[in-house]
């Protein structure tokens, strides 16, 4: 099995890995900034759509960042995000909000752990590996899984110690919308529990967060579903979801 999701991989890699290019902004009429932050592997590009349909609304300037998700360690990427960051001019907005994906979710949190923003709004995580993924205990030994994947992955498992267990509760306004549909049955025999393929929903939640979702959507095009991009706006705007969403 381990062979299938390395080939996974690198077939992942080959279609969507690029060369970060410098944040895309989206100005409009508000003070408050919206900023995205894409999974591993992956480019701004995936988040185009949510950052479109939230700067569509008229009340956010979208900065849609694109990182080395595969090049560089955590530290190194959290100091890559405040360079990349420190172009705008974020002193002077009324809020800064943050929409992540996936890995995104982990980076934001520890950025926020050396980072103080005065003016931090929200922050939405989609399918973020809070408490690790059983895929990387699974993959995480394997000398091929980082050399394809980077520096980052090895360290998302489940572990007390891993990367994510490590950053403790989150101090800030948190809604997480994650998923349980999977079109990756390999992957769910291997997470315990409902899981969007990648990451198991109750590996989503983190202490200290506001809200918490579930809808039935797979991890790799959450951030693309209207329903998802609709409760994405909803907590940035009101600070919960619809409908509240399932207790936790």
């Amino acid at each position: 099995m381990s062979s299938y999701f390395l080939i996974f991989a690198l077939i992942l890699v080959t279609i969507l890995g690029c060369t970060p290019v410098p944040p895309i902004l989206v100005e409009n009429s508000k003070n408050q900034v919206v900023i995205l932050l894409h999974g591993l592997a992956r480019t701004h590009r995936s988040m185009q759509e949510l950052g479109n349909y939230l700067g569509q609304q008229g009340k956010f300037k979208i900065i849609n960042v694109d990182y080395p998700s595969r090049q560089l360690s955590m530290p190194e990427l959290v100091n890559y995000l405040d360079q990349q960051l420190g172009q705008f001019e974020l002193s002077t907005v009324d809020k800064i909000h943050f929409v992540t994906h996936s890995l995104g979710g982990i980076l934001i949190r520890s950025y926020l752990k050396q980072h103080s923003l005065p003016n931090l709004g929200r922050v939405v995580m989609i399918s973020p590996p809070n408490q690790g993924s059983e895929l990387v205990d699974f993959l995480g030994d394997n000398c091929l899984f980082a050399y394809v994947m980077g520096p980052v992955a090895p360290q998302l498992g489940t572990d007390p110690d891993s990367l994510p267990n490590q950053l403790g509760s989150v101090q800030f306004p948190l809604g997480i919308i994650t998923g349980n549909f999977s079109l990756n049955p390999l992957a769910s025999l291997i997470i315990p529990g409902q899981d969007d393929g990648t990451v198991a929903v109750e590996r989503a939640k983190v202490s200290g967060m506001t809200a918490f979702i579930v809808l039935p959507y797979g991890h790799s095009f959450l951030m693309n579903q209207p329903a998802i991009m609709k409760q994405t706006l909803q907590f940035l705007e009101y600070g919960r979801f619809l409908e509240n969403g399932p207790e936790f």
